[in-house]
């Protein structure tokens, strides 16, 4: 199994911007392999700014190698080529993770 993140930080009061975006149907989300998409907010209260991670858990590293290659995904790429992020994104970081154990918990009854 392969985990992205995708760390978004914003302006504060911002976040539905971005909720909004990830919460929207799109093309990866018919691609083989993707498992589930987690939108989540940081809880913790910042001064001036909030935390999205949108976080995508495929089944296999060839599964998210073959939407990395797929024409959709490089379209879209280029369509958004050379325009600036949005005003309320301060930044953005992604990583990759590669699931090497999951502990599955027995029901607590």
């Amino acid at each position: 199994m392969l985990i992205q993140t995708r760390t978004i930080v914003v302006q504060k009061g911002k976040t539905d911007l971005v909720l909004e975006r990830f919460k929207q149907d799109g093309p990866m989300d018919a691609m083989e392999g993707l498992i589930d998409k987690t939108i989540m907010v940081n809880r913790k209260k910042q001064e001036d700014q909030e935390e999205v991670v949108i976080m995508n858990r495929w089944r296999s590293v060839e599964d998210w190698k073959n939407w990395e290659k797929s024409d959709v995904h490089i379209q879209g790429h280029r369509q958004n080529n050379g325009k600036p992020k949005p005003e309320h994104i301060i930044s953005v970081s992604v990583n990759m993770y590669e699931v090497k154990a999951v502990k599955e918990i027995a029901s607590r009854q």
